[in-house]
């Protein structure tokens, strides 16, 4: 069984539809439209159908989509935008590229995501925009965090790498997907995403038609039309052959986020009793997609070299926050200074989660982290 089990099942997910897959490229490559081909655009308009999004520009993954973001809202060195301490390093890197200042803001404990009653503490007269990362496959909490934005008149920047297909419910029962809720949404289709191609892959999305215009540019080079440069931008493209594969993986995306959940429920009902882990949590205004399935424990690290020797995979999302990263040191944060998100650095332990997974390679996976935690 352990020899079995794998972190992500990129391989099995694709026998499924292989097929259809294969005819895809095989049309690309007969076409030999490998740049810009029309799968490109038949693709942007079948993302924006599904996400309820008015526009979708495609581009070469899902840090360009934020560097091209941050671009489109005509941020400037020295703004500042505020974003989760505990994340991916994306969001960051991608504003420092840019001369902008990463401001960083403590998380929750429960739902990994950015607290935000604690945003207006860190807004000053700099503070131009808010990156909301949805992280795991679940919404942060986007309503107190839109109106935030609209008191302060701050931009909001959804990324969406992790949590396609999830969706927020507002008070008065609305619901809209991750990602078209602020002023512009941020996705990745890096193979493991909820959507994944072959490779690399991003796109932005945004219901606001000049904004969606800069994007497009920017990521031509700043071009509006050929060889007439209006703005800086950069070479930011989606390639025809990943365009055509998440086409194809597109219409079986629901599908997809329903084996997420049910595993992600089949591992809450496994671990329900276990008092030593924290498992996700539920709330109430977020559909959990469950890219990944991150739990808390003690002894996280002696916990993982066990569950190794059980040929169990793991993963550490994420071993450090991003204040204490020696390329952010420049910002001049301290230990202590987001204590929820370095208490989550010591604790988070990912298990596998795909859309292959079975209920008994699940149970092995729980029952090895039992006789993990029962051995120390």
């Amino acid at each position: 069984m352990a020899n079995s089990i794998k972190m992500v099942d990129l391989h099995g997910q694709y026998l499924k539809i292989k097929d259809e897959i294969d005819q895809a490229i095989q049309e690309v490559i007969n076409t030999s439209a490998f740049i810009n081909g029309k799968p490109v655009e038949a693709f942007a308009g079948e993302l924006a159908d599904y996400t309820g999004a008015k526009y979708v520009i495609p581009c070469a993954n899902g840090t360009d989509a934020l560097q091209i973001a941050y671009q489109a809202l005509d941020l400037k060195p020295g703004d500042e935008v505020i974003m989760p301490a505990f994340n991916y390093v994306a969001s960051a890197e991608a504003a420092a590229m840019l001369g902008l200042k990463p401001v960083f803001v403590d998380v929750h404990e429960d739902t990994f995501n950015i607290n935000e009653n604690l945003i207006k503490e860190r807004i000053t007269s700099a503070t131009k925009a808010i990156v909301v990362v949805h992280l795991f496959g679940q919404s942060a909490n986007m309503e107190p965090i839109l109106e935030i934005a609209r008191q302060f008149k701050l931009k909001v920047i959804e990324d969406n790498a992790q949590s396609l297909g999830s969706e927020y419910t507002f008070k008065n029962g609305n619901k809209q997907l991750t990602g078209t809720m602020g002023d512009i949404g941020t996705y990745s289709f890096f193979p493991t995403k909820n959507l994944g191609c072959f490779g690399d892959g991003g796109a932005i999305s945004t219901n606001n038609q000049d904004l969606a215009q800069k994007a497009t540019m920017i990521s031509r080079h700043g071009q509006g039309q050929k060889y007439a440069y209006e703005i800086v931008g950069c070479n930011s493209r989606l390639d025809t052959i990943q365009a055509a594969i998440l086409s194809v993986k597109l219409r079986n995306l629901n599908k997809y986020l329903q084996s997420r959940i049910e595993a992600g429920r089949c591992y809450n009902q496994l671990l329900e009793n276990l008092f030593q882990v924290i498992r996700p949590s539920d709330n109430s205004w977020s559909k959990h997609t469950y890219n990944q399935y991150v739990i808390r424990l003690n002894k996280r690290d002696k916990i993982k070299d066990l569950l190794k020797a059980a040929e169990v995979p793991t993963m550490i999302y994420y071993p450090s926050p991003l204040h204490l990263q020696k390329a952010y040191a420049y910002l001049g944060y301290k230990t202590g200074d987001f204590p929820v998100a370095e208490k989550l650095c010591h604790e988070v332990l990912a298990l596998p989660i795909h859309t292959e997974i079975t209920s008994h390679e699940q149970e092995f996976v729980i029952n090895s982290l039992i006789q993990s935690i029962n051995s120390l």
